[in-house]
């Protein structure tokens, strides 16, 4: 079709859709990655999974100095191409172009510690390997400059080829250099060289040949992969990966099994290689003040991580989280009820009496209410949990766990996806794919449900408010008695684990290895961030999940519907609902619940929250603007059909035992199938936990009766 004569078609004439550039941000942990992506991207993130592995995919969108869109992906951290977890295999994937679901990024943002800059450039060493375009962000420049380093960095960047941008992405310095660097279009290639030791030269060379004619790779980025195969850590494989060519895997066992013969650690040999070449570099552009004595961090260090002030620090920054989860939350949860009871009662103005106006304010209101109240208390959670992170103060805290948790056949590494799971179990599993030893790994997974997670808290918080009615109670009195439950899971955990590892998992500990970063102040950004992403997926989940359930509880309670004048007991006694607590009864009664309460159980298998909801639901406790605790009076007053009170103290205490141990939430199971490829483990793990919830509370409920409680 010929262009109209007014039209002339240049170089510089767009013919088709601008593609947006794709970078992916990689970097060793604790290197300052995530607070870049977070400031360069905002709110506009995108939280997902990697297709066919529990990996997290973090996507973001920045703008260049021309207002055009910039996709940026922020990969999991790693120390090395060779890939030796999980979710290192993923970043390693997706910079090879091994999986299908996640094209190869255009260009690849590098981001180094100032502070350690030797370690980090192995990483990036490999990366410039892959012959793409790179920027390499110097990050953490003025920690750099506290230890009295000094950066040539105009030397580094004609060393390696390639634009450095010094960066401090806590303090936003540097991000308009980045973005400027970022837009340009004619980015270099690194013209980095170093010599590959000569016995391994000739197998980097077939590997490469055999990549690029049966596996589809280009020259350059078949070399990089041929060298990170002869890298003996890198067996790592994940769903979604594309596997090699049955020539390529031929001709690497030729080569393993003819070094294994001549006695040649080949792996070793080409890491050696890839150091020397690292230090000839930071040999000549970094430069040191000749400062001596501990640092700032050091100085902290020997009062966290002290025998005994360590002990003391942690145990009150635990404290303190729970102390604050009650006194400060009970404002905005008093305002959010207020809230829930004006909107039911406004419906209940505007609708007829009926089944429709019933389904309102009895199901959805009531049930979601009752849920979206505990808010305040699971921001709270996640601001401590954020704030640790932030600090450098988790690493220590694991550090302080390690010699402990070596004594259930655990290291310290297994400390951060179980303090995670106090947030929620399901990252906290999918945090375990950083531990190496897949029985560590295992272990860690089948005990991380036994940290009470914030879907625990709403249930907890209802049943101290029954069990210590009154405004008289002590906040530290209520804060003890839920450090108590956090306790009684925290052990719990360590007690299975103790004897998984001694059983069918027998092995020995794996050495922690755990860099401990430099403290810093709070990111209150990423923090905040944190927290909007976690309140979000909340809200969704109530106003999914729990709104779903909500509806369906309120169907199975009033129907079928009981003849006119029914009492509301014997009309909840004989629905739907009622009928499968009945079921239930004979197997909780034991244990001081009723039918009533095994309603309850059922329902919060979709999510441990979902109870409280449930509870306003069976016990008919409508919110009311001038009374704020429906709820709790209406557990006070239930009662057994010969007249007993159902919610004694020792049944509250007994039930608050079952969460602990109870396997409640079908979302964990289904990231335990997906984490151990495999339905034996889930479906274990819901066999024990349940089974020893039973059992507790079995001894706890009937000793406390022979005791007289």
């Amino acid at each position: 079709m010929a262009l109209p004569p007014h039209i002339k078609l240049t170089s510089s004439t767009p013919v088709g859709p601008v593609r947006t550039p794709v970078y992916a941000l990689v970097g060793n942990p604790n290197c300052g990655k995530t607070t870049l992506f977070n400031a360069l991207t905002g709110l506009k993130q995108k939280v997902g999974n990697y297709p066919g592995v529990t990996v997290e995919k973090m996507t973001g969108t920045t703008f260049s100095q021309h207002g055009q869109p910039i996709t940026v992906i922020d990969l999991p951290g790693t120390y090395s191409l060779a890939a030796r977890s999980p979710d290192e295999a993923v970043t390693r994937d997706v910079l090879l172009g091994r999986r299908s679901d996640t094209p190869p990024p255009d260009r690849v943002l590098c981001i180094v510690d100032a502070t350690n800059l030797e370690r980090n450039l192995y990483l990036v060493h490999q990366v410039l390997d892959l012959g793409r375009p790179v920027i390499v962000v110097l990050n953490m420049m003025d920690l750099a400059v506290k230890a009295g380093l000094n950066i040539r960095v105009a030397r580094l960047e004609r060393e390696l080829g390639v634009p450095i941008i010094p960066c401090e992405a806590s303090n936003h310095k540097g991000l308009v250099e980045l973005r400027l660097a970022m837009s340009r279009a004619d980015l270099p290639l690194a013209r980095h060289a170093w010599d590959i030791p000569a016995p391994i030269a000739p197998a980097v060379t077939e590997l490469q040949a055999c990549l690029t004619a049966h596996d589809g790779k280009s020259p350059l980025s078949a070399r990089a992969e041929a060298l990170l195969l002869l890298t003996d850590q890198d067996s790592v494989r994940v769903a979604g990966s594309t596997p090699l060519s049955a020539r390529t895997t031929e001709v690497l066992r030729i080569w393993q099994k003819r070094w294994a013969g001549e006695g040649t650690d080949w792996a070793a040999t080409l890491v050696n290689a890839r150091y020397t070449a690292i230090k000839r570099i930071t040999t000549e552009v970094v430069l040191h003040a000749g400062t001596t004595g501990p640092n700032s961090s050091d100085r902290i260090d020997a009062i966290v991580t002290h025998p005994v002030w360590g002990w003391l620090v942690l145990t009150g920054v635990m404290a303190l989280l729970f102390v604050s989860i009650f006194s400060l939350a009970e404002p905005p949860m008093n305002w959010i009820d207020d809230r829930f009871a004006a909107l039911a009662n406004l419906v209940k103005s505007a609708l007829p009496a009926g089944d429709l106006r019933n389904l309102i304010t009895d199901g959805a209101i009531a049930g979601v209410g009752g849920v979206v109240k505990f808010l305040p208390q699971i921001l709270i959670l996640f601001f401590f949990v954020g704030l640790l992170e932030s600090t450098g103060y988790m690493a220590r805290a694991a550090f302080m766990m390690d010699g402990f948790m070596g004594r259930v056949g655990l290291n310290g590494k297994s400390f951060i996806p179980l303090l995670s799971s106090y947030a929620c179990a399901i990252p906290g599993i999918m945090a375990t794919r950083t531990i190496e030893a897949p029985r560590d790994r295992l272990v860690t997974i089948l005990v991380a449900p036994l940290m009470s997670c914030s879907a625990r808290l709403p249930v907890y918080l209802l049943m101290i408010a029954a069990l210590l009615p009154g405004e008289r109670v002590s906040v530290v009195a209520k804060a003890s008695l839920m450090i108590l439950m956090y306790a009684l899971g925290t052990f719990g955990a360590f007690g299975f684990a103790w004897l998984f590892k001694r059983t069918f998992l027998r092995g020995e500990p794996t050495p922690m290895m755990m860099e401990l970063p430099p403290y810093q102040m709070p990111k209150l950004r990423d923090v905040a961030l944190q927290m909007w992403e976690r309140a979000s997926s909340f809200l969704r989940q109530a106003g999914t999940v729990i709104l779903g359930v909500s509806i369906i509880l309120w169907f199975l309670a009033a129907y079928p519907k009981a003849p006119a004048g029914t009492p509301p007991a014997q009309q909840l006694a004989q629905s739907y609902a009622g009928r499968a607590g009945h079921l239930l009864e004979p197997v909780i009664k034991p244990i001081g619940f009723d039918w009533q309460i095994g309603i309850g159980l059922i329902s919060s298998f979709a999510a441990r929250e979902v109870f409280v909801g449930t509870m306003g639901i069976v016990f008919d406790a409508e919110s009311d603007k001038n009374n704020t605790e429906p709820l709790r009076k209406a557990l006070l007053t239930a009662h057994w059909p010969d007249g007993r009170l159902l919610f004694t103290p020792l049944v509250c205490l007994t039930l608050m035992i079952f969460y602990v141990f109870a396997m409640q939430c079908m979302s964990t199971l289904a990231v335990v199938r997906q984490e151990t490829a495999s339905w034996l483990w889930p479906l274990f793990q819901t066999a024990y936990l349940t089974g020893t919830a039973w059992i507790v509370c079995f001894v706890v409920y009937q000793t406390g009766r022979a005791l007289g409680f």
